[in-house]
């Protein structure tokens, strides 16, 4: 018992419920994180650190961790590095406990906080008095090792080594897969919408599953219970999600967004549990939050409980967080846990705050130092004399310091294939098997349940079908075969899409797997993406590939980062589908006629899929799927407006444009693998190659029948896939000609051709190549569209101008 009468195992502080044993481990997380940032900055001071963005100031954020589980999936601000110390070491204790409860008579297991307390008092740190020698200095002095563990994680990042356990050198984030920690990205309040699509899918699965995240085999499509397997959630049915962000991130449209949605869910009835807590210093680097603006702002934020506390203050910080996360945790519904923080040594190594604030603001700041405010606390308890607490705080300054030097020499990403390695895994392989064995599954054991999904009414038995019925049906197939497939977005579930691709979806495989959203593109992506993060196989809908603008960083820098950073332990599979392109009749306009894909592009390691035909259709669909679910793949459908109904080629009439759905038997042969083209042949094929895409593709198959009227054989590839580009197809066929028309139905600058024909030069293609494009403008309204998109005229015209060199 210290000299104040309190142990171990009370009150800090009256009125408290944290007790002293928490508070040391707090106070380790808090130590560990402090020198964390000043380690940071001296591996920076000679060229050996590479981050230094720090969480000083932020440390009471580690009462959060302790406030909430192990294995609650946390996705954490870059100053929340304390939060991340005390994480680790709650699940190294919690995992110790579980591997070694002591049986009946067993001498007692000492924890961290009591060898933190024992080393205090003078003890070796396993239970035994004495006092401590120059000899044996280090005994019971170490900070506990699962707190250094978490050091080292975070300075392998700082020094990018290839060791580091999350990102392995790429890019410094808070991440462990082991404890839950899901890395993100620098981009501000990127990380929300996904933080709520976690809390979506955490409910839905329990809403589909029975309890423990898993299906329970009843299926709405036909009662039938056949399953390819068990969708399993990958976090604990109960699980609250965690999401840290700090004040001047309140105001970008990311949070906004994402807050909206959980108040729009909570206010429609659906469960998101959700704790976001919003670390606020006041300052977004130089700007300064106004007074109160931050609390205003989410307080006023409809369908979210706001609870606040005195992020400075550890005590209070811990009670307030408890409360927040068990009203979470029981109502299942989202809040926000608003702590007042300080920052401490500016926004980074590089920034002298001096030049943008008073000395008197800085030291106001300086007076709220939080790991100081903790050691008073401890002082005052009589849990460690002023004296212990300082040599606490230089021992593991020291300790930090030896594992800051420790790493210096761990290797570097030493080659561009190591980099990339995990950016976007690809196993053309495993994708065919997993087609093939869908296929089996539906002519067999799944036999029964698809034909009750399709009313009896098969699809391959329908004769020719469009390319909107085609989709439709191979969406019907993948939720038959995926049990944790969900279809979403605005207008897809009650009207069945403005186009009509996925009517009649909802009605067979009910509210749970296909459902209408918020309109709102930035929260639709990020559903999906904590969806796929956790377990699920999300194809939001992107209803225009126009309105896709407002959220594509939820694609760049969310989606397709995320296997990337954290090499394929956390992955978010994906198949966003995006109807866009021009050529509409009688509905027309830039918002509806969008015909740029530069940005998709531009995605490192995202899949961009364009079938133009039915046939094409549902094999390219069936294998992004296959690929989402096997690697973990980003795929984008994007899916021709102006096809979706078409159904003649040549004449009015000719019904060349249709084609028959495959059943399950012909899956296998009609697979088309990521990245591979298709050549049409007209006349002798043998004088020009058309390179080409989406609608292009029917333009093309129309001028290359008109040139054969005038003998010129034409083969027209269809790229079908936009990236990765089938090159070896683009090479193979334009040197069977010599003479390359690319016909690009995107803008001349950024468009689909400059790929192309880069793609020529770089094989050292040696013939003929010329580009026909769109003007680089936007689509205008009705008949003036026609002056500057890509026409069959301007084809034919190309193809001639070849002809002529």
């Amino acid at each position: 018992m210290s000299a104040s009468g309190r142990t171990a195992e009370d009150p800090v502080r009256d009125g408290g419920t944290l007790d002293g044993r928490t508070a040391l481990e707090l106070f380790d997380a808090q130590l560990v994180s402090r020198h964390l940032d000043l380690a940071a900055r001296w591996l920076r001071s000679f060229g050996e650190g590479f981050y230094t963005i720090g969480s000083s100031g932020h440390e009471g954020n580690a009462a959060v961790a302790l406030a909430v589980r192990p294995t609650d999936p946390a996705l954490l601000h870059y100053r929340s590095g304390a939060f991340y110390c005390a994480r680790v070491a709650q699940a190294e204790a919690e995992g110790s406990a579980a591997r070694a409860e002591p049986p009946d008579g067993a001498a007692h297991r000492v924890g961290v906080a009591e060898r933190v307390a024992e080393a205090m008092r003078g003890q070796d740190g396993n239970g035994n008095s004495g006092d401590r020698g120059d000899d044996d200095a280090d005994d019971g002095a170490v900070a506990p090792e699962a707190v250094l563990d978490a050091a080292r994680d975070v300075l392998r990042g700082v020094v990018a080594s290839a060791d580091e356990p999350i990102a392995g050198g790429r890019h410094k984030v808070f991440g462990n897969a082991d404890v839950a920690v899901v890395p993100t990205t620098s981009t501000i309040a990127s990380h929300l919408p996904r933080a709520v699509g976690i809390g979506f899918a955490i409910e839905r699965l329990r809403r589909l599953g029975d309890g423990r995240g898993r299906p329970t085999g009843r299926r709405a499509a036909g009662g039938a219970a056949w399953q390819r397997g068990e969708a399993e959630s990958a976090w604990p049915s109960d699980a609250i999600v965690v999401c840290s962000f700090g004040d001047a991130s309140v105001n970008h449209a990311t949070a906004v967004a994402a807050f909206n949605t959980a108040g729009w869910c909570d206010h429609t009835g659906l469960r998101i549990p959700v704790l976001f807590v919003c670390e606020d210093n006041g300052l977004g680097i130089s700007v300064k939050s106004p007074d109160g603006w931050v609390a205003q702002t989410l307080r006023a934020k409809p369908g979210i409980r706001y609870f606040s506390a005195d992020g400075c203050d550890l005590v209070e910080t811990y009670d307030v967080a408890v409360e927040a996360a068990a009203w979470v945790r029981r109502y299942r519904r989202p809040a926000v846990l608003h702590l007042s923080t300080v920052r401490l040594m500016g926004h980074a190594g590089a920034d002298a705050e001096i030049g943008y604030r008073s000395a008197a603001e800085i030291a106001r700041d300086v007076a709220r130092d939080p790991v100081v405010a903790t050691a008073r606390l401890l002082a005052e308890a009589g849990l460690g004399t002023p004296e212990e607490l300082i040599a606490r705080y230089d021992e593991v300054g020291w300790q930090v310091r030896k594992v800051a030097e420790e790493v210096l020499g761990e290797r570097k990403l030493d080659s561009a294939a190591d980099i990339v390695a995990p950016l976007a895994p690809r196993r053309p392989v495993r994708v065919a098997r997993a087609i093939t064995d869908a296929a089996g599954r539906a002519a067999g054991p799944g036999a029964a349940a698809r034909g009750a999904a399709f009313d009896g009414k098969l699809p391959e038995q329908a004769g020719p079908l469009t390319l909107a019925q085609t989709i439709n049906a191979a969406l019907a197939d993948g939720l038959l075969d995926y049990p944790s497939m969900t279809v979403f977005g605005e207008d897809v579930a009650a009207k069945g899409g403005v186009y009509g691709v996925t009517k009649g979806l909802r009605e067979r495989f009910g509210a749970p797997r296909v459902f209408d959203t918020l309109l709102d593109e930035t929260s639709i992506l990020g559903l999906g993406l904590g969806a796929g993060l956790s377990g699920m196989l999300p194809v939001p809908e992107i209803q225009y590939l126009a309105y896709l603008h407002n959220a594509e960083d939820q694609l760049r820098g969310e989606a397709a980062t995320m296997q990337y950073f954290s090499r394929g332990a956390y992955r978010n599979p994906m198949v966003a589908r995006i109807a866009g392109l021009a050529y509409q009749d009688g509905f027309g306009g830039h918002f509806h006629n969008d015909n740029s894909l530069a940005v998709l592009r531009d995605v490192p390691g995202l899949v961009l899929a364009v079938p133009a035909r039915a046939d094409d259709a549902a094999p390219m669909l069936r294998s992004c799927l296959a690929s989402a679910a096997v690697d973990g793949s980003v795929c984008v459908f994007l899916e021709p407006i102006a096809l979706y109904h078409t159904r003649d080629l040549h004449a009015e009439g000719d019904g060349e444009w249709l084609a028959p759905y495959l059943g399950p038997g012909g899956w296998t042969a009609s697979h088309v693998p990521i990245g591979r083209g298709r050549v049409y042949g007209v006349g002798s094929a043998e004088d020009v190659t058309i390179i080409t895409f989406g609608n292009g593709v029917r333009m093309s198959l129309r001028a290359a029948a008109k040139l054969a009227e005038e003998d010129v054989g034409v083969r027209v590839l269809d790229l079908r896939w936009l990236a990765p580009l089938p090159v070896a197809d683009i090479i193979r066929e334009a040197q069977a000609t010599g003479r390359v028309l690319v016909v690009d139905e995107t803008r001349r600058s950024g468009g689909v051709g400059e790929g192309v024909v880069a793609a020529l030069v770089d094989a050292g293609f040696v013939g003929s190549a010329r580009r026909v494009a769109s003007i680089d403008t936007f689509v205008p309204l009705g008949p003036a569209a026609r002056h500057v998109l890509v026409s069959e005229e301007a084809i034919t015209q190309g193809a001639r101008t070849l002809l002529a060199r």
